[in-house]
């Protein structure tokens, strides 16, 4: 039988499958390959003396580690247009890790209502980077993020105070949560636990329970080294192969088709500043390190 696994805590994995839900226990043999399911695995699973065991983990699509996550399609960035401000700098580096792992990113700004977003929002655009405006207050723009969804295994992560919780209660109203309680299920804090759930939406797909920000550590657990993080900023690929020199870091060299593309604005200049930085800090990584 096939399913896919909607909980992962304590040896038991609980997997949805077109007959029904089983508590499952995997096979030995995964840990001895070094190998765990994870929840949004795809997974083959039979009977043994009645006890539903998986015996295979079907090719995973994606993986982030912290929150263990298989197969993720999309990571929805919730950002306010104002209190807290935008930190672009921390959305470009999970832009990046998204990117990194095979993941859609897509950007929601809040707050609209308060403030002008069209500044921030033309910025991830003109990369080519799916953005959605909403106001949570009359769930104007909720129903396009909806739909973007469907059908997909998707997480959503934001700062505190983004309106996170109040955009999950307007797209998803199915899971008949106040505001508080999606805000205790779909955005944890660093000291609870960790465990990641998936909650089945009536129109189609999935919304996998998540840490925020805090929790989702790039630094420890998604490295990207400096020579893979240029393919992390999806508008500079069309520039790729047109420096002068082959081995160009995109940073500062002489002949460099992406700066060339900032100058004449066709990259946004906070996205190369941004990359610069992360440059630099990839500088120090070492890849038998990561290993």
């Amino acid at each position: 039988m096939n399913g896919i696994i909607i909980k992962a805590i304590g040896g038991i994995y609980t997997v949805e499958a077109p007959e029904g839900v089983y508590e499952c226990k995997a096979r030995g043999i995964f840990r001895k390959n070094g190998v765990s399911p994870l929840c949004g695995d795809k997974v083959e699973f039979s009977f043994n003396e009645n006890t539903p065991v998986i015996e295979k983990i079907l090719d995973r699509k994606s993986v982030i580690i912290r929150p263990p996550l298989a197969n993720l399609d999309v990571l929805v960035f919730v950002v306010s247009t104002c209190e807290p401000q935008p930190n672009l700098l921390l959305l470009d580096k999970f832009i990046a890790v998204a990117e990194h792992k095979n993941i859609e990113p897509i950007v929601v700004f809040t707050k609209i209502d308060k403030e002008d977003f069209k500044p921030f929002s033309t910025i991830y655009e003109k990369c080519g980077i799916k953005v959605f405006q909403v106001d949570n207050i009359s769930g104007i723009g909720a129903e396009e993020v909806k739909k973007a969804l469907l059908n997909k295994i998707s997480a959503f992560t934001g700062n505190t105070g983004v309106g996170k919780s109040s955009l999950l209660n307007n797209i998803f109203p199915e899971l008949n949560l106040a505001t508080n309680e999606i805000s205790q299920k779909l955005g944890r804090g660093k000291h609870t636990t960790r465990h990641v759930q998936l909650y089945k939406l009536q129109d189609g797909g999935y919304i996998a329970d998540t840490p925020g920000f805090s929790s989702f550590d790039t630094n420890r657990y998604d490295i990207i080294l400096k020579d893979e993080l240029a393919e992390c900023f999806v508008e500079f690929r069309p520039f790729f192969g047109k420096c002068k020199f082959q081995d160009c870091s995109h940073t500062k060299e002489n002949g460099c088709a992406v700066i060339k593309a900032v100058c004449n604005g066709d990259i946004p200049k906070t996205r190369h500043d941004n990359y610069i930085a992360m440059y630099e800090d990839a500088k120090h990584l070492k890849e038998w390190e990561h290993r």
